[in-house]
């Protein structure tokens, strides 16, 4: 196997027994990425000669006896991180010559730990998409098929790891978009419980770089392993040094479980707002199969799941009424006037997003305490089960579509269309609770596209899901390279 396709534990263990060096493996990734990012363009922001003087340099301090948790690996940062010296663009072409003067917490926290930052990956407009394109750095394809997207908005880490462009990616997740695109590449990725990894410096150009606690939105790791997750996220884990970091630091407890068949695993495969395509479900029955081969407690429903459809359309609220924020006023209007239209009988998603796009903050705080409710029931729930698996997206990678009106395009599920948005309601089961989620591979379509399923867990319990994911990465399988 190719250095740069081994995991980053892999190379940590080359690096400390004097096997290979950072420069090395530096270079071998940018050898790979020269020669095969044309027909992908994962990296759209290459930082290669700070790479190799990094290299340089953590060759230099292992030799001197350091050994830090990175030191030594290549890894990649998605664009919309802010690294100083080079542009955060969140793909938007108004914001083309933006560069910051300093580093993204998490940017920070990489080289702190020794990493060798080899560039930035590619993202969606305003990282507003369940793809990876814009007008400023092109389209990024999927590394199994070029035809179909990389999924989104960490499109360009997923599809830079499935090729070995470096060991791990920084990416973040919203509306799925570390594990939709880990799903559709077949790699790894795990969206921490919502405010555990400090996110300053993940902000859309130009917006200054504040310590704010966001509503949703984290800041989590991407890998070819499911130990290389674990990896980074301590790392990542804590809080921001400016504010919360001032009085406390982050203990995570330890994986409820150490053997696969001393889990309790809530298995779902059906949504009453969306159908599950063949594919997805047969990788959610190849994970429940494993589950039930080692002795685990695997059930397919509980009275304790809070209601999905009201889970579902309270996600899109919260979703679309925080995306509409910063809209110009008169395309605020125009929205009040669409969604003043609408019959009130009309209980679709699209006309719960066409509304909560013009909340008010009663509405809002209507919203989120409902949440609460919601959490409350997670509780609940995982007091019971240690994980809950189920679909990230009701499809393997789909086709590019660029069609400008996102509310217009369709998603295909088994040959029947469905709005293109309402795919997101499995992303949403873990992000609206903010509840952590792995997004591992579980097999292959019938036409060769990875297929990929999350595991949730409790809250502030994100070494249970990740521990789980190791276990089934050996019961199962994990990432294998594109053919």
């Amino acid at each position: 196997m190719k250095s740069n396709l081994r995991s980053a534990e892999e190379m940590l263990a080359a690096l400390r027994a004097g096997e290979v060096t950072s420069v090395e493996l530096t270079d071998e990734a940018i050898a790979r990425i020269e020669r095969e990012d044309k027909a992908i363009n994962a990296i759209c922001v290459p930082d290669f000669d700070r790479a190799r003087a990094a290299a340089r340099d953590a060759d230099q301090a292992r030799a001197r006896g350091e050994d830090r948790p990175l030191l030594g690996i290549p890894v990649t940062v998605k664009e919309s991180y802010d690294m100083a010296g080079l542009p955060t663009t969140w793909g938007m072409p108004q914001q083309a010559n933006h560069v910051p003067a300093e580093d993204a917490v998490q940017v920070s926290r990489l080289k702190a730990a020794g990493a060798v930052i080899l560039g930035k990956t590619n993202v969606p407009l305003g990282l507003q998409d369940i793809q990876s394109f814009n007008e400023i750095h092109g389209t990024t394809n999927n590394p199994w098929n070029h035809e179909r997207t990389s999924g989104g908005s960490s499109g360009g880490s997923a599809a830079g790891l499935a090729c070995g462009f470096g060991a791990l990616s920084l990416g973040s997740d919203l509306a799925g978009s570390l594990r939709t695109p880990a799903h559709f590449c077949g790699i790894y990725a795990h969206k921490p419980t919502v405010g555990l990894a400090a996110t300053r410096g993940m902000v859309a150009p130009p917006g200054p770089a504040l310590p704010t606690d966001l509503d949703l939105a984290v800041v989590g790791p991407m890998a070819r392993t499911a130990g290389d997750l674990t990896l980074l996220l301590d790392v990542m884990a804590g809080p921001d040094p400016l504010t919360h970091g001032v009085a406390y630091n982050v203990t995570l407890p330890p994986a409820r479980h150490e053997r696969l068949g001393d889990f309790r695993v809530l298995v779902l495969d059906e949504h009453p707002l969306i159908p599950t395509g063949a594919a997805v479900r047969a990788g959610v029955d190849r994970v429940a199969d494993a589950l039930i081969a080692s002795g685990a407690r695997v059930e397919r429903h509980s009275p304790l799941l809070p209601d999905l459809t009201e889970a579902g359309t309270l996600y899109m609220q919260l979703l679309f009424s925080g995306s509409v924020a910063r809209f110009p006023v008169d395309a605020y209007e125009q929205l009040r006037a669409s969604a003043a239209g609408l019959s009130a009988d009309d209980r679709s998603l699209d006309a719960a997003r066409l509304r909560a796009m013009v909340f008010s903050h009663r509405d809002w705080m209507e919203a989120n305490t409902l949440r609460e409710l919601h959490r409350h029931g997670w509780r609940q729930l995982f007091a019971e089960f240690d994980a809950v698996v189920c679909p990230i997206t009701p499809t393997p990678a789909f086709p590019h579509n660029h069609d400008p009106d996102l509310l217009e395009r369709r998603i295909d599920i088994d040959g029947a269309e469905y709005p293109y948005f309402d795919q997101l309601v499995w992303a949403g089961l873990a992000t609206m609770p903010g509840l952590p989620a792995t997004a591992i591979p579980a097999g292959r379509s019938p036409d060769g596209l990875p297929v990929g399923v999350q595991l949730i867990g409790p809250m502030f319990g994100d070494r249970t899901p990740l521990r789980l994911a190791e276990l089934l990465e050996q019961a199962i399988g994990g990432f294998r390279a594109p053919e």
